[in-house]
């Protein structure tokens, strides 16, 4: 498995939307467990006030990736692999929507 950054720049107009959506995708994943892994997902502020996200998962492959997107309805923007992890500090406590 290879982690990658995946983005879905203004997916969202609500807190709602995204909610159901990753109720979705969560759903998605524990039918597909052997191809792909969701690690956490930051939210994004969009410009317009819809929302977006940058997502880590754990993957067999882009194509996993694809495939996860498509059956839980998700739109995929870019799916980037990640080389190495640096952390300086840890995550923020994550608030709710």
């Amino acid at each position: 498995m290879q982690t990658y950054v995946i983005t879905r720049r203004g997916a969202w107009r609500t807190p709602d939307e995204l909610r159901t959506a990753t109720e979705r995708s969560a759903e998605e994943a524990d039918r597909t467990a052997d191809d792909i892994r969701w690690i956490r997902s930051y939210v994004l502020a969009e410009t317009n006030g819809e929302l977006g996200t940058v997502d880590i998962y754990e993957a067999s492959s882009p194509e996993a990736i694809r495939k996860h997107a498509y059956r839980a309805g998700l739109p995929v923007d870019e799916i980037v692999a990640v080389a190495d992890t640096v952390i300086v500090l840890p995550d923020f406590q994550p608030t709710t929507l």
